[in-house]
């Protein structure tokens, strides 16, 4: 990496950190952790030797969090119970753009250097370390579908980025053309002259090194041919122009399913890994990326680590999509197609492994938006559960985390590039929106897969679109005395406490379409089982009806459960007992927006 201190004089004393680390496996098995997700710019401001550019008051600017703000700040996230950060790309961005800064990460200009803003390479792995030493990972967010806005094409081919009007209104339609930002173009963006079409339009780098819009780096994203140059995506219905479109914003497409470039990705991507030992990879926008790259990516990634002892390394990837086959489907065993061989030459031949795992957005349409906010019938969850055995890989990639995909999904409330929980529930009361939140929660750390927490949930952040949802975490005062704040560290506990919560498999025991005033409307309950050498249980109920108490029976109806005849399951909440009736059913009634995590009362512990 360019950012690496090599080269500089030897007299300069950077602590230990200007030698490459030795990579170690952290994890035992991914299902134990909780992941809390920053955008680091966002967080805190542990340097103020790296700020600059900072405007506080304007939402989609820098405001100056940064790595060292992120190590000083780790005893608040033990606190909090959290066991992996993961963070907001590293790399060197675009500075800024139509009055927007790269804050973000996503607008990769240098795959090889460092983002200033954040600090240098020996502070990022100074927290890598310093996470570590407290049993604590650390994933880093990457890109590889785009880079940031760093070149127009050239489309009247005059040699200036222009904005212009075409057409005369009759003859021929009126038309805007932003030559940094044209619609798509299946043919790619052409050029013209007042003679007609001129062939393909050029692209031309930037040249502003003060909003650092410049050619990127490393060389291979300097070559024209590696952008697929096809222009704005208009319908991401339209697979070519999913695949192939640049993202709206200027944002360029880059041919993934070139040979030269998925070996760059690698590359770069692999040596960060190296320069810091640095847990895993979240990545962004997957479902614009091509089957034939992941599996390219995902295996030579895990080849090129593993012997190094980056083992265990985690893979997750998001695709912003409510299609749970779609999402899925990036972590299948999709077998490699013709011709796709020909860039694993070299190297062990290309299996169908992908990813480990996929940010779970069917679960936040499906069950977070309709069933724990909207309080639609709970069916929907045990409908969108069932599917995954289908729609989600069954068997553990080789030289991955050792768990099938379906297994581990990444679980949210909320993210970055969605309204806060309790945006959504504003119209309602204070009390209510806290009893919404605190009833996810629970569901959030017991679901099969991993929780991820989403940065200021805890100080009850409550910001809409994107950048609303981008609040400054010091403004909280980093306050562990909240409501909210010690709910989550406590559901934390119990969910170490009990590995049937991590890693017990799941069978749900009640589900409804019932929405209204029936007796079960917004009940949904499962149990999981396993987990450790006792074969650890527990039973999980919710009422997610927002009016009346509700229980897990209808119409003489009763829930049936695994645990035997006579069993006293206390709740971990509470400390409240049901008892396993002799016909091996149990009957749960619960107050509105409510849940219990009932394990057996012999396995029970305070906390």
């Amino acid at each position: 990496m360019a950012a690496a201190p090599v080269g500089l004089s030897s007299c300069l004393d950077f602590g230990g950190y200007d030698e490459t680390p030795e990579l170690t496996n952290e994890v035992e098995d991914w299902r134990d952790e909780v992941i809390y997700q920053i955008l680091v710019d966002r967080f805190a401001n542990g340097d103020n030797g790296n700020d600059y550019r900072i405007e506080l008051d304007a939402p989609a600017r820098y405001h100056g969090g940064d790595w060292q703000g992120i190590e000083d700040k780790l005893p608040y996230l033990e606190e909090l119970g959290v066991t992996t950060i993961w963070i907001s790309p590293v790399v060197k961005n675009v500075e800024t753009d139509a009055d927007v800064d790269g804050y973000h990460g996503y607008w990769a200009q240098d795959f090889t250097a460092l983002n200033p803003h954040f600090g240098d390479l020996p502070a990022l792995r100074r927290l890598v370390d310093k996470a570590h030493e407290r049993d604590m990972k650390v994933i880093i967010d990457i890109v590889t579908n785009h880079v940031g806005q760093l070149f127009y094409y050239d489309i009247n081919l005059n040699g200036n980025p222009d904005e212009q009007l075409q057409g005369n209104g009759s003859s021929s339609p009126v038309m805007y053309i932003n030559e940094y930002d044209p619609d798509f173009d299946p043919r790619g963006i052409q050029s013209f002259t007042s003679l007609g079409e001129a062939g393909p339009a050029p692209i031309i780098f930037g040249k502003d090194p003060a909003t650092n819009h410049l050619p990127p780096s490393p060389a291979v994203f300097r070559n024209p041919n590696v952008y697929n140059r096809k222009g704005r995506t208009l319908d991401f219905e339209v697979e070519e122009q999913l695949l192939t479109g640049d993202f709206p914003g200027g944002l360029k497409d880059v041919d993934t399913t070139r040979c030269d470039v998925k070996e760059a990705f690698v590359e770069v991507y692999a040596r960060i890994i190296e320069e810091t030992n640095a847990d895993g990879f979240r990545i962004d926008t997957i479902k614009h990326v091509e089957y034939e790259f992941w599996r390219y990516f995902a295996q030579r990634m895990r080849q090129r680590l593993g012997p190094q002892g980056k083992t265990n390394f985690f893979m997750f990837g998001e695709a912003f999509d409510g299609r749970d086959d779609l999402v899925g489907s990036f972590t299948q065993q999709l077998p490699p197609e013709d011709g796709e061989t020909t860039c694993a030459a070299g190297g062990p031949p290309l299996t169908s492994d992908q990813l480990d795992s996929a940010f779970y957005f069917p679960q936040y349409f499906q069950a977070v938006r309709d069933v724990f906010i909207q309080a639609q019938g709970t069916d929907r969850i045990q409908t969108l559960w069932e599917q995954r055995t289908t729609t989600w890989g069954t068997t553990a990639p080789t030289g991955g985390v050792g768990i099938a995909p379906s297994d581990i999904p990444v679980n949210f409330l909320d993210n970055h590039d969605v309204p806060r929980f309790l945006y959504n529930v504003q119209d309602l009361s204070e009390e209510v929106q806290g009893q919404l939140l605190r009833n996810a929660l629970v569901f959030l750390y017991t679901v099969p897969g991993v929780p991820c927490l989403y940065y200021g949930t805890e100080q009850d952040f409550a910001g809409g679109n994107d950048p609303a949802n981008r609040e400054d975490l010091w403004d909280s005062g980093f306050d562990t005395t909240g409501t909210t704040f010690q709910w989550i560290a406590r559901m934390a506990k119990i969910r170490k406490q009990y590995a049937s919560l991590r890693r017990g498999d799941v069978s749900v025991t009640w589900a409804s379409a019932r929405a209204g005033e029936e007796e079960d409307a917004g009940i949904f309950a499962f149990q999981r089982n396993g987990g450790t050498s006792g074969n650890g249980y527990s039973l999980m109920v919710f009422n997610t009806n927002q009016v009346h108490d509700s229980h897990t029976g209808f119409e003489g109806a009763a829930m049936p459960v695994i645990a035997p005849a006579g069993t006293v399951l206390k709740d971990a909440l509470t400390g409240d007992t049901w008892t396993v009736a002799s016909d091996g059913t149990v009957d749960v009634s619960l107050p509105p927006m409510s849940a219990v995590v009932l394990v057996p009362e012999s396995d029970w512990t305070p906390i």
